[in-house]
């Protein structure tokens, strides 16, 4: 019957996109462009209402094709929303979360052991079942060592970096992170790849738009102000050369473009700094936006717009727009994202679908478009949005909203109950760690873990996108919505078996003796139920040598190898 359903979905999407031919003259899928953007938020778009009307390219992406105004990151922190991308599964179930402490959120720092298991199908993997070559753009963020690799896990071509651009450290206590092209480290940032803290100049997206020249330089055209070990930027050929050698040789592609400017700290290059209303931020978002226009204007002059697919969202909360709170909370500030899908003939232009979506819809939506149907042996939280984008279908479904092992919420319909409301704890905000500036919410952004399991906070969000008015607890509208809602989560709890975590051991050295490390893990659940994570209950952090960010492949090559400090593996701290 799956194979059925494929081609059955596979010929109707012939006849509506004319599918183009391969070499060998048969049908060839759609390329697939995903573009993730790094805490860029739904304030942050034209499109969605910024006042100052700078992102042009976006805006018109969005005019030529669909938006989608109530769609979510499946958790309000990067590395979880990366893997539940490109798994189709909730980070609950993938293992990227944490059970040190209840609903801590947790990432892949470049001291964490852990990263993606080698037991989760990723979508490029699952995309050469149809023929595509896949390549990563960007930051990965799904492990350090040499097992979570990206071209271990089904891409074939990867230039970026296994984090975020953090930094400059100082090579003792802790190494620049090193930036790779496919197997080798190229270099690292702050070092061949400079970031200016006090400018905020860098040439990074244009580096991850554009190939660099043959090498290092120090002067000449393309380098930039920084000197000596800038690597030259000579022609838009990074991303969009990958678009042009697969558009010559008549392969389907998957191009997962994930750019980090508007992350803190926060870069532009030297051409856009200073050009935005909004400080350096928005000069981020205004570099950004040129490189999409890039991107779309390539694919127009190639000829491929109407065979190729492109969707652009955010990894989790940043410029919250109208909703409350951001990135690191559940509240919708830290996980409603912008969304636009693009695709020019086949999605009518000027649609605004009001389907709930999720980032894990990406997956499924993909394997939909190459024919492929998603794996049958676990789990897949993703639905196929096709039927929203090309025939204007809504579909039921719940969103649920974790953070690290704790449902926090879940939405259903234009309704969302909290179990738990959590923004950080007193003595974070009280040093000016602040996830909800200027929208304290009395009894809603609390700073101490509330429970409301026996009667969630319930909220109408067509009517109160800002959270700000619960729905009274003796009112007809609150109970029948809980009566709704409260089988959907019953029967999510029942049915949920979580992933082993990932994200509990760190080590400074992440090369650790011979022998294993092991730290005891348990899930706590929405009743605080423990359960075993694994039959053993523990988490195994043996490491082997070599695999750590101090002396990556290729480091010999650059003279860049360093020594790494003693192994001592211990629990991780997620202080929110």
């Amino acid at each position: 019957m799956a194979a059925v359903a494929a081609a059955m979905r596979w010929r109707l999407l012939l006849v509506m996109s004319a599918a183009v031919l391969g070499a060998s003259g048969t049908p060839q899928p759609p390329n697939i462009l995903l573009l993730l953007m790094d805490d860029m938020g739904w304030g942050d778009l034209g499109v969605y209402g910024e006042p100052s009307r700078e992102t042009p390219n976006l805006d018109r992406m969005a005019a030529e094709g669909m938006l989608f105004p109530n769609f979510y990151t499946a958790n309000p922190l990067c590395s979880p929303s990366r893997a539940a991308l490109l798994t189709g599964r909730l980070p609950i179930r993938n293992g990227f979360y944490t059970t040190n402490a209840q609903a801590r959120n947790a990432y892949t720092p470049q001291e964490i052991v852990g990263g993606i298991p080698d037991t989760e199908l990723l979508l490029p993997e699952l995309l050469k079942g149809a023929g595509y070559v896949s390549k990563i753009v960007g930051k990965w963020h799904l492990g350090h060592r040499p097992r979570f690799h990206p071209l271990k896990h089904g891409f074939d071509e990867w230039f970026g970096s296994p984090n975020c651009h953090f930094g400059p450290y100082d090579n003792r206590a802790r190494p620049n992170i090193p930036v790779y092209r496919d197997w080798e480290m190229v270099g690292r940032f702050y070092e061949e790849f400079p970031i200016n803290h006090k400018t905020g100049e860098a040439n990074l997206t244009q580096i991850y738009l554009q190939v660099m020249g043959a090498g290092l330089a120090g002067s000449g055209a393309g380098s930039s102000a920084f000197g000596q070990g800038q690597m030259v930027c000579s022609s838009p050929q990074e991303a969009l050369d990958f678009i042009k050698r697969q558009q010559a040789a008549q392969h389907p592609f998957f191009l997962y473009w994930a750019i980090d400017a508007t992350h803190a700290p926060v870069y532009a290059s030297k051409p856009f700094l200073g050009t935005s209303q909004r400080g350096r931020y928005g000069d981020a978002v205004r570099e950004i936006d040129d490189s999409v226009g890039k991107i779309l204007n390539l694919l127009q002059d190639l000829r491929i717009a109407e065979n190729t697919f492109v969707f652009l969202t955010s990894d989790n909360g940043g410029s919250n727009g109208p909703f409350l709170c951001g990135k690191q909370t559940t509240f919708e500030g830290g996980m409603r994202e912008p969304a636009i899908v693009w695709w020019p003939g086949r999605i009518p232009a000027g649609q605004v679908s009001h389907q709930l979506g999720s980032i894990m819809d990406l997956f499924t939506t993909s394997l939909s478009l190459a024919g492929l149907e998603p794996p049958s042996d676990r789990v897949i939280d993703g639905l196929d949005l096709l039927p929203a984008m090309l025939q204007g279908q809504l579909m039921e479904r719940p969103i649920f909203y974790y953070r690290g092992n704790t449902l926090m919420a879940v939405t259903l319909g234009q309704y969302k109950a909290h179990f738990w409301t959590w923004t950080n704890s007193w003595e974070e905000f009280r040093q000016g760690i602040d996830f909800c500036p200027g929208q304290n919410v009395s009894g809603v952004t609390t700073h101490t873990q509330e429970e409301h399991t026996k009667l969630p906070l319930i909220f109408h969000l067509g009517r109160d996108p800002g959270e700000r008015y619960p729905l009274s607890f003796a009112s007809t509208e609150y109970l029948d919505v809980l009566g709704r809602i409260t089988p959907v989560v019953q029967q999510h709890q029942e049915a949920l078996v979580p992933g082993q975590p990932q994200l509990n051991v760190c080590n400074q050295a992440v090369m650790a003796s011979p022998g294993e490390h092991s730290v005891r893990c348990s899930l706590v659940t929405l009743t605080r139920r423990p359960v075993p994570c694994s039959p053993s209950g523990t988490l195994n952090s043996q490491l082997l040598p070599g695999e750590r960010n101090w002396a990556p492949p290729g480091c010999e090559k650059l003279g860049k190898c360093l020594t790494p400090p003693e192994s001592v593996p211990e629990k991780c701290s997620w202080p929110h």
